[in-house]
């Protein structure tokens, strides 16, 4: 597609702006869209069925990407915990190694 704007990333924001709707290939196959006028654009922009039923696709989209990237940052979260534990245990085995050869030389 060599379209600048996406549904969910509109080049701009200015309905005036942006390209009317065109019908996808197998709406109305054979047939050539026809010229907007201004006033043709805009009452075309006045039933965006398609837009309308795309938004909840976004959202959801949208929500699935949050709630992978806030799972990513919990496990990353815990990753980090067990790591410490891990090492105060390291060092507590150390510590107690010392110990133990500090007696053992004592001795």
């Amino acid at each position: 597609m060599n379209t600048a704007g996406t549904i969910d990333r509109p080049l701009t924001h200015d309905p005036k702006k942006q390209a009317p709707m065109k019908p996808s290939t197998n709406e109305l196959a054979g047939t050539t869209p026809e010229d907007f006028t201004t006033t043709g654009a805009i009452d075309s922009r006045q039933n965006r069925t398609r837009e309308m039923q795309l938004i909840p696709e976004a959202l959801a989209r949208a929500h699935m990407h949050e709630r992978l990237h806030e799972a990513e940052r919990e496990r990353r979260a815990l990753r980090l915990v067990t790591a410490r534990r891990m090492q105060r245990r390291a060092e507590r085995a150390s510590m107690r190694a010392r110990r133990a050869i500090a007696m053992a030389v004592m001795q």
